[in-house]
């Protein structure tokens, strides 16, 4: 529910702040007071477009911000969580602001936010009844919302039959990728037998490669590796460039420490360490000489390595770049060459499958078309009864649900609102007989039958209602909000007394000219002047002790109706 709307330099509204109440809150003034801009100020506050325009003359910015109470708007605090807006403090904050040289900024509870969060927010808070909200009932999906919302069964079964239908697509979209591949089914058949055949022929080995290059790489060198273990083995044993060998030198150093050690033994730790790396050098000696025993230059078996890695080589070209990527290469052929061997039969399978799910989603749609057609007929009756109290006595209407040819994301019917407002006339669409006005009565009558329910907005707005009506119809719309606002906060501008004398709140909307700026100011209004006003607009500028005393009845007449509407809802 709206609490409060405080608005600083919009247009006339230099800075006014208005409390709201629940029940119905009426908003009336002479024309051009600046009713129309309250509402293009809320209207900011629901996401639509706030310009430089609206700035007030000789100020610099504007700013609105309204105060809504989440008490019992569980889908208002979801959609807030979902946002990572704090909702503790029970209340929603919404702040908008713009500067003369366009920089705008929209606050929700202290966050910033754009304006697509605002505009959703927005649909979730306020029911905004309008000339545009008229023409919107002409769009279909409108119209399958007003039928699918009146029924919880209705929800339920739409959600069955959206996920069977979506089931049903998939398969449709698999069948169809299937069926489209078969053109180059041969051609690519033979291409992954090949591919498949030329891998499996290799005989690859893990790591054969990496073994493969070392080997390659130790017979290609084979001579210099040769000398290098010639030149090392005659550092070692001796007979090299250098005369006498390693080994031999350290056997010596060892012989000469021993024969010391008899004069004098603290050299017996040095001449420790030096044996032991003797017997360690001796070792790898040993080693080195085995390998240039044992070492050999095959030509051939280094042409039969070569030929081998050339053909591991073609492979990785081909495949990958290490044998592991080949053999998953494999693998991915043999499941396509399995998956196009299984061709035939997976398109067998996939039709069944397809047909299945088409037969689940038709039953799931019979079973939605069923609940639409029972509540179309409940809304008709209903929205037709409101027509006739709004001054059509012969107005007839119907929510016919018909066959559709196919099935479609909503259902396998289709929504048409038919329309008659005279004896003798065929019902046809209404988008193509209902007038602007018959439009609007027959919104208003939805308005009234469908206000109750649970997952509606907490508050509604009446903008324009009472254009081009009067007299027993007057007092009839006036009925319809009144019994809205049994139940719902409605804000309404008006310039009939028979809907103002239905407030529950009344605010007076006045301009008035200060030091030459033009100004307009709200306030709620007494009892005593709700009288006044109330006989100023049903009977002019001079009011009478007989307009007086009208207004007076008219008011008490409306104190009994809301009682009965509040005694029909409790």
């Amino acid at each position: 529910m709206l609490n409060t709307l405080t608005i600083w330099n919009f247009a006339l509204l230099e800075q006014v702040q208005i409390d709201f109440d629940k029940g119905l809150n009426i908003l009336t003034g002479e024309t051009g007071a600046g009713k129309s801009i309250l509402i293009d100020a809320l209207g900011a506050m629901l996401g639509n477009r706030l310009s430089t325009d609206f700035i007030r003359t000789g100020a610099d910015w504007l700013r609105v911000e309204a105060i809504f109470s989440l008490d019992n708007q569980p889908k208002v605090v979801d959609y807030l969580n979902e946002n990572a807006i704090d909702t503790t403090e029970g209340e929603l904050i919404i702040t908008r602001q713009i500067t003369s040289n366009g920089r705008g900024t929209i606050l929700v509870n202290g966050c910033h936010t754009t304006v697509a969060v605002l505009k959703k927010l927005g649909t979730l808070l306020v029911d905004i009844h309008g000339q545009n909200e008229n023409l919107a009932l002409l769009n279909a999906s409108n119209q399958y919302k007003l039928v699918d919302g009146s029924d919880d069964r209705i929800k339920v079964a739409l959600r069955a039959y959206q996920q069977a239908f979506k089931s049903y697509k998939d398969k449709e979209h698999q069948l169809a990728e299937k069926e489209k591949s078969s053109a180059d089914k041969e051609q690519k058949l033979e291409m992954l037998k090949w591919q498949v055949q030329e891998i499996e022929t290799a005989q690859l080995q893990e790591n054969e490669d990496e073994e493969l290059e070392r080997e390659i790489k130790k017979l290609s060198n084979a001579e210099k590796i040769s000398n290098y273990v010639g030149e090392a083995c005659q550092n070692l044993y001796g007979g090299g460039n250098s005369g006498i060998g390693i080994v031999s030198a350290l056997e010596e150093v060892v012989e000469n420490l021993r024969d010391l050690s008899r004069f004098d033994d603290s050299l017996e730790n040095v001449t420790d360490t030096i044996k032991e790396a003797c017997i360690q050098i001796k070792e790898a000696a040993y080693e080195v000489r085995d390998y240039g025993d044992e070492l050999e230059f095959n030509p051939q078996l280094l042409d039969k390595l070569q030929s081998r890695m050339d053909v591991i080589d073609k492979l990785r070209k081909k495949y990958g770049a290490t044998i592991e990527d080949i053999m998953a290469f494999k693998e991915k052929a043999q499941q396509q060459l399995n998956d196009i061997e299984n061709y035939d039969d997976d398109i067998a399978a996939l039709k069944q499958e397809k047909e299945k799910a088409r037969e689940e989603a038709t039953a799931c749609a019979y079973r939605l078309t069923e609940l639409r057609k029972q509540a179309g007929d409940r809304l008709s009756m209903a929205i037709e009864e409101h027509l006739h109290e709004l001054g059509m006595p012969d107005a007839r209407l119907e929510i016919a649900i018909n066959e559709a040819e196919d099935l479609g994301s909503l259902g396998a019917d289709e929504l048409e609102i038919l329309f008659s407002a005279n004896p003798g006339q065929d019902m046809r669409p209404i988008q193509k007989v209902a007038s602007g006005g018959e439009l609007s009565r027959i919104a208003l009558s939805i308005k009234a039958v469908t206000a109750f329910r649970d997952d509606s907005p907490a508050s509604m707005i009446f903008d324009e209602i009472d254009t081009g009506i009067g007299g027993r119809t007057a007092q009839m719309v006036a009925e319809r909000i009144a019994m809205v606002a049994a139940d719902k906060q409605v804000l309404c501008i008006t310039h009939l007394p028979q809907i103002a004398c239905m407030a529950d709140v009344h605010l007076y909307i006045n301009k008035q000219v200060v030091n030459g700026m033009t100004t307009t100011s709200v306030r709620a209004l007494t009892e005593g002047e709700r009288v006044n006003e109330i006989a100023r607009m049903a009977s002019g500028v001079d009011v009478s002790a007989a307009s007086l005393d009208n207004a007076r009845e008219m008011l008490a007449n409306a104190g009994i109706k809301k009682q009965q509407y509040n005694r029909n809802l409790g």
